[in-house]
């Protein structure tokens, strides 16, 4: 017997198991992703698979660290999936290995590596690329099923994916991206929605919206596959429901209350919920424990502020979306939350003085 310290209480659970799970947990929505936008989905998520694990080989390859444990660990494969997700699902293929490499090498391996990046790395990727790149980050196409005429076969989508191929007809618009720019026009809400319900969105409505009948990036559309896997994650208890649940209060409350004081220029919070990236970000983007404060309070406060901030920029920012700016944004936040919202200390109030005296004997 060798005595050593405590604690003693071991768990079953190690980064490897729950990237795995996160992983699982995003299967349903990346597969509906798929079947909505055929095959060059397919090959853009591909592609920012293999760059996320060469750009992570390389890193540590540079840093004289060994390669397999830390390609193991499924950190570089769950940053890529997120990206591609996020991403436009007909998007050249150089879009895609850029953003990989830049989440893995800059944002991540730069820091330190797992668990001392700043920023959540598939975010920053998604900021630079659209930043760097708007229109290739905003060519959206319409839902275009495996199983629809004229989705693009296997030469076709290697052609749309490898060398940015332009198919005639399947261009489309994302509700927010609608909106924003008929506001540019002077065009009020309720038009906006309307032409985009009948023509912009290609025949969408809000009941096909729900069900992630709609142009989107590849893993977005599928909210209530997501909210599914977020359930999944909730109940293995690999994340806590604080920072989902304020994400989308701070989304849905402004939203609310906007659009019953003047309806005609604010959606709703249904559409501000089910369109864009909130559910995504809501229960895999803000959960990250790398990223997020450290105590339940710390990471309500912070869901509450991704989601406001989503919110500000969706209605008043230059660009339709939000999240990806908002979670950056609340990362340079969190050393503030953790400095101000700390756990209580058993015996102690929070501001660390005693509950209990003992009475001298």
């Amino acid at each position: 017997m060798t005595p050593t310290h405590s604690p003693h209480a071991h768990a079953p659970a190690t980064v490897s198991r729950v990237m795995a799970t996160v992983i699982l947990a995003l299967v349903p929505a990346t597969l509906f992703g798929f079947w909505l936008y055929g095959l060059p989905a397919v090959f853009l998520w591909a592609v920012a698979l293999v760059s996320a694990v060469a750009g992570e080989a390389f890193a540590v390859k540079l840093m004289g660290r060994p390669v397999g444990p830390a390609l193991m660990d499924g950190s570089a494969l769950l940053t890529a999936w997120l990206l591609a997700l996020s991403l436009p699902p007909w998007a050249p293929w150089w879009i895609a290995a850029l953003g990989s490499f830049f989440a893995v090498v800059i944002v991540k391996q730069v820091f330190g590596g797992l668990g001392q990046n700043v920023f959540n790395p598939a975010m920053a990727a998604r900021v630079m690329l659209l930043i760097s790149f708007p229109v290739e980050m905003t060519a959206w196409v319409g839902d275009h099923p495996l199983t629809a005429p004229g989705t693009p076969g296997l030469m076709e989508a290697l052609g749309v994916t490898f060398n940015s191929l332009q198919v005639d007809g399947m261009a489309s618009a994302t509700v927010l991206g609608h909106i924003k720019t008929e506001a540019s026009r002077g065009i009020g809400l309720e038009q906006a929605l309307g032409s985009f319900f009948s023509t912009g969105g290609g025949g969408v409505d809000m009941g096909n919206m729900v069900w992630g009948l709609r142009p989107g990036s590849l893993g977005e559309t599928g909210a209530a596959l997501l909210l599914l896997g977020g359930v999944a994650l909730m109940a293995k208890r690999i994340i806590t429901w604080h920072a989902p649940v304020a994400m989308l209060l701070g989304v849905a409350l402004p939203a609310l209350i906007a659009s019953t004081l003047a309806p005609a220029s604010f959606a709703g919070p249904m559409l501000h919920i089910l369109s864009g990236g909130v559910v995504l970000g809501a229960f895999f983007i803000i959960t990250d424990p790398v990223t997020s404060p450290n105590t339940a309070m710390g990471q309500f406060v912070f869901g509450l502020g991704c989601g406001l901030l989503t919110w500000i920029i969706r209605t008043w920012g230059g660009y339709p979306e939000g999240v990806a700016f908002a979670v950056m944004i609340m990362n340079a936040a969190v050393p503030v939350i953790d400095r101000y919202v700390k756990p209580r200390i058993y015996g102690r109030d929070r501001k660390g003085r005693a509950l209990f005296v003992e009475q001298a004997k």
